[in-house]
């Protein structure tokens, strides 16, 4: 049996209770959890909404016929742009034309009677002077003077309802105006009340939403948003919030909001076409900013709950919340550039903790995007969404 000296001894055992010392660390470090880490640093952070809107106009006529006729000529075609009192449409004229005439006679026979009356009734008056003449006989003669002025009165009545039947008979753009629908041809019978064309009124485009009311306390006036179309992604355009209903719709728990273009409509946009729309309802260009994920528990008024690493152990640390969007939320109190914050894993206050650094930017995942929850326009969102570039 070999001995070795006391001192080489010594060195042996300790030697062994370090390499036990390590295996048990790193055996502990092994069964720690794992977790999520997040290094705290500064950034932008921007709260939307996306919902669905229709295109609108501010006005939108009906053009019908105030007459009972056939149609002669139709001069415009479906989409087609017009100027004021431009012709739109023709009705037949051979029977309107005759009543006129027909009234044109029977007012110069009127004038003729009348101007007979008048003679008589001159010469009456002169024959009353000269005793010649009853004042009976000259009243009767005033009496046919009356008649005749009535007679001549309505006669230039039929005249001008002749002549303003035939005016109706062309039928005119009451504005500057773009034609949506056609329901006539020519050679159809037309009746009074009955749409013909429906035009929309040259004016400001305008878009109309009808956004969940739960959002109603992030929009105001004024505030910028980006639209879009399915069927033209890669064209978006700017609006901007031009006004918000007064009133909430009881029925669908929902208020309407109206949009106005920053510039001229795009030609592509058509009256009723549906629009996914992104409002920018807030925007931080500096901020220190969480995932929603790495709130523990729940949020009261503006307080929350976060877990920190410090010096290898998970620590419970109170914050302040200030904007928040779906997946993200703004850190104003109880975090520093630098901290690192703990997200994922069944961790405990005080345990040691395995942790994996991840990059991490608000809006990874669009922010607002769930605003489209409220079952309006998932598809348009994704186009915006790609049209944005996010």
């Amino acid at each position: 049996m070999i001995k070795l000296p006391a001192g080489k001894t010594r060195w042996i055992v300790l030697a062994v209770v370090l390499v036990l010392a390590l295996l048990l660390v790193s055996a502990l470090a092994l069964r720690a959890p794992r977790a999520e880490a997040l290094l705290m640093q500064p950034g932008p952070l921007v709260r939307t909404l996306q919902f669905s809107a229709r295109v609108a106009t501010l006005s939108r006529v009906d053009v019908g016929s105030t007459l009972t006729g056939r149609v002669a000529q139709v001069l415009v075609r479906e989409g087609a742009q017009v100027r004021a009192d431009e012709v739109l449409i023709r009705l037949e004229t051979d029977e309107l034309n005759a009543a006129l005439a027909q009234a044109v006679a029977a007012e110069r026979q009127a004038d003729a009677t009348l101007q007979a009356a008048l003679a008589t009734l001159k010469r009456g008056q002169q024959l009353v002077a000269q005793g010649f003449y009853s004042a009976a006989q000259l009243d009767e003669a005033q009496r046919a003077v009356d008649v005749a002025v009535a007679q001549r009165g309505s006669a230039r009545a039929a005249v001008a309802a002749s002549r303003a039947r035939l005016t109706q008979a062309v039928l005119v753009a009451p504005a500057d105006a773009r034609v949506l629908s056609r329901q006539v041809e020519p050679g159809q019978i037309v009746q009074p009340g009955k749409a013909l064309l429906s035009l929309a009124l040259t004016g400001p485009t305008q878009l109309v939403a009808q956004v969940d009311e739960r959002f109603l306390d992030q929009l105001q006036a004024g505030q910028q948003a980006a639209v879009v179309a399915d069927a033209f992604a890669g064209q978006r355009f700017a609006a901007r919030v031009l006004s918000i209903a007064p009133s909430v719709d009881a029925q669908r728990g929902a208020i309407e909001v109206k949009f106005a273009l920053d510039a001229q409509a795009p030609a592509y946009l058509r009256e009723d076409m549906t629009l996914s729309v992104e409002v920018e309802t807030a925007r931080r260009e500096t901020a220190l900013v969480l995932p929603q994920a790495a709130l523990r528990g729940a949020v009261v008024g503006d307080a929350g709950t976060v877990l920190v690493l410090q010096d290898g152990r998970a620590q419970v640390r109170n914050v302040r919340l200030g904007l928040r969007t779906l997946d993200a939320v703004e850190v104003l109190e109880g975090l520093a550039q630098g901290d690192t914050v703990l997200r994922g894993g069944v961790l405990q206050a005080g345990e040691r903790v395995r942790a994996r650094t991840v990059a991490w930017t608000a809006g990874s995942t669009a922010p607002g995007a769930g605003a489209l929850g409220q079952g309006q326009g998932a598809d348009a969102g994704a186009a915006l969404t790609n049209a944005m570039g996010r």
